[in-house]
């Protein structure tokens, strides 16, 4: 694949190094002489000095023949513009964005970004996933398809426990697809799987509807 990355600062760089092992063809779009300098040095020609956010720099770095297009500065702003030009204009099929502040996660997506990363957003989900209160994790957000990847842990009193997915009555959009259970492989989720306290349910929602989701398969016995 034809792989275009702008920003090539540690991240851009490491990343640019992986798919290079992996075998991709690999440009960097990067502002800083330094930056650049350090590719050029450790893995060959693949790093132009150029503004990501601008569409001759990226005409010129043949956008138009990109499979993905990965932004990964610092400034979410240049992210952004950067994913629209190269979805919108040279209609790359893979958009992928870092984005530094979580609070602008909705905007990437809302603005037609396919993929965001989020450093602090993954981090706050590793806390999240530590905590036995917390039942509830983001795996994956996909804008594309306006769907969330979740993790969902089952406790004795959850209402989901000794029902099937038949008696829970899903709403439209909503998916559960494996069950995970101490000790055991994964499995896939039927009609007839009844669940258990301790369960991890990956499931899937609609963007921003998890807490619906939720409140179904955890909700509380004493409020049924």
């Amino acid at each position: 694949m034809y792989i275009i990355i702008v920003g090539g600062g540690n991240v851009g760089y490491y990343l640019s190094k992986y798919l290079l092992s992996e075998g991709h063809e690999v440009l960097v779009l990067e502002k800083d002489a330094v930056n650049c300098a350090r590719f050029e040095d450790d893995l060959g020609s693949i790093c132009v000095r150029g503004d990501g956010c601008e569409v001759s720099t990226l005409a010129e770095a043949g956008t138009s023949r990109a499979d993905v297009f990965i932004a990964i500065t610092n400034e979410d702003d240049d992210n952004l513009v950067a994913c629209q030009i190269a979805k919108f204009k040279f209609n790359v099929p893979r958009t992928i964005a870092r984005v530094n502040d979580p609070k602008n996660e909705d905007i990437f997506q809302k603005l037609g970004v396919d993929s965001t990363i989020s450093v602090s957003g993954l981090i706050f989900q590793t806390i999240e996933e530590n905590l036995p209160a917390h039942p509830l994790v983001h795996l994956l957000t996909h804008a594309a398809s306006g769907v969330e990847i979740i993790e969902i842990k089952l406790h004795d009193r959850s209402k989901a426990v000794t029902k099937s997915v038949k008696q829970l009555k899903l709403p439209a959009g909503f998916a559960l697809m494996l069950v995970i259970r101490e000790g055991q492989n994964p499995q896939v989720i039927g009609e007839e799987t009844a669940f258990k306290s301790d369960d991890r349910i990956i499931a899937i929602a609609p963007t921003g509807k998890e807490n619906e989701l939720r409140d179904l398969l955890i909700g509380n016995h004493e409020s049924d």
